[in-house]
């Protein structure tokens, strides 16, 4: 079973080059972020007629996430607990196929002196709370998403001059880590410990030409996600078409849930 997540920049604006990419990898699950389009504009058709089951979040203009599946979702739910005042569209959560998951969109934060800054680090903190509770329902289940966050030095093309800048900030760093030590998996790093690859690129000058990028789409798996964990990559390619998104989708593969026998054992 294939999970990907892919923050599309406008889901529009990126439509065919999504449809191509879901036509050859065929993911039997994905997670999208920044959509930038309110639910009754989403081009649910293009993307339903390749098979796939949708729960949207949406959001003009800005923000918004969904989820794409082979297999009908249940238990969806549009809000991450812990601020009712929030109203971006930034957290959609799912059970399908044997398997919870969630597709998150972390915010950028703006500048590290901003009250964005402060929202972004409660943000993560509601994730956490959250996943806690999600442990304790004893599901395997994945967080994917744009997380905005680097978590280690060769997750950024140069981490001496990055440090304490947005998306490789110490305060947001250690919130990523209070994520992992409850449990979870960095899907990416736990195949390719070594790896120094990246999954966004600013638009911006030479970034892309010079591979000056950072890895801030991540997919967190729970402990039995994690143990069925057969691959994960990150799919460079897309940065690389015409009128792409900033972002490459990041995917990962896990085996299918395993079948339990009955205890056999002589007594």
């Amino acid at each position: 079973m294939k999970i990907a997540t892919f923050n599309v920049n406008s889901v529009r604006a990126r439509l065919p080059n999504l449809l191509n990419w879901l036509k050859n990898l065929t993911p039997d699950i994905v997670l999208l972020q920044e959509t930038k389009v309110v639910d009754d504009l989403f081009p649910a058709e293009a993307i339903e007629d390749l098979g796939y089951n949708l729960a949207i979040h949406g959001q003009k203009t800005y923000n918004g996430v969904a989820i794409l599946s082979k297999t009908p979702l249940e238990d969806v739910k549009k809000s991450l607990p812990g601020d009712q005042t929030d109203d971006e569209s930034r957290y959609i959560e799912a059970f399908t196929n044997g398997i919870r998951v969630a597709s998150i969109y972390v915010p950028q934060g703006t500048n590290i002196e901003s009250p964005r800054f402060q929202f972004k680090l409660k943000f993560l903190d509601r994730v956490y709370a959250h996943t806690k509770n999600l442990l304790d329902f004893g599901e395997p289940f994945v967080l994917g998403g744009d997380w905005n966050v680097a978590p280690e030095p060769d997750d950024v093309y140069d981490p001496q001059h990055l440090l304490g800048e947005l998306c490789f900030h110490p305060d947001e760093r250690a919130h990523f880590r209070k994520l992992l030590w409850l449990g979870l998996t960095d899907a990416f790093r736990a195949i390719n410990p070594q790896a120094a690859q990246f999954s966004y690129w600013d638009y911006r000058g030479r970034y892309w030409r010079a591979n000056q990028g950072l890895r801030i789409d991540h997919l967190l798996l729970s402990p039995l996600a994690t143990d069925r964990l057969i691959k994960c990559t990150i799919d460079r390619a897309q940065r690389g078409l015409e009128n792409p998104s900033d972002h490459a989708p990041v995917w990962c593969e896990i085996s299918r849930a395993p079948t339990y026998l009955p205890d056999q054992s002589c007594e």
